[in-house]
């Protein structure tokens, strides 16, 4: 699916409701978030988002009772749900907060939404297309950018190709290495 810069979304996805743990109303949450000591600290508020992370005209609020590193997630109790059997219908769902309800940005950071949409020029000036995805891979994440003649293409989010982001003008500027347009 495509996104268009103009269309920024109200709410971000901040989890994603994996599992119960236990017997007691605690969840297995995989934090997709670079914040989740904030986003699931404790009396932190979230909204239950659906399966694809949308939410309703009225989204049920939930309260952070506790919550623990496990594994390489959470393990995160809300408020009034005690045991296994209120929290697996849950399961599947996200968790998501109102854009304006999470934490500034520190300078030079962004949301990867943000980027889709940009267009993408070198250093010297040449339209390569503009980004259609942001793919989180490791070691380093990817932009999808589509070409105007339909092609996709798939660059590295690396600061070593990235010059600029320059958000205002919807421009994000790259000096790609010899071959790497080609590819």
């Amino acid at each position: 699916m495509e996104a268009e810069q103009s269309g920024a979304p109200e709410h971000l996805v901040v989890g994603h409701l994996a599992k119960p743990h236990g017997t007691r109303g605690e969840l297995f949450v995989w934090p997709l978030t670079e914040r989740p000591e904030a986003v699931f600290g404790e009396g932190a508020e979230v909204l239950l988002g659906d399966e694809a992370g949308g939410v309703g005209a009225e989204p049920e609020r939930l309260v952070v009772e506790r919550s623990r590193p496990f594994k390489r997630g959470l393990l995160v109790k809300f408020e009034g749900l005690e045991d296994r059997n209120a929290v697996e219908p849950l399961v599947g769902r996200y968790l998501v907060l109102p854009v304006d309800e999470l934490e500034p940005l520190e300078e030079g950071e962004l949301f990867y939404h943000q980027l889709l949409g940009l267009e993408v020029v070198t250093v010297g000036g040449e339209v390569v297309g503009r980004v259609r995805e942001v793919y989180e891979t490791e070691p380093v994440h990817l932009l999808e950018v589509k070409r105007a003649d339909g092609k996709l293409r798939l660059i590295p989010f690396a600061a070593r190709l990235v010059r600029s982001v320059e958000l205002e003008a919807g421009r994000l500027v790259i000096d790609p290495p010899p071959g790497l347009l080609e590819i």
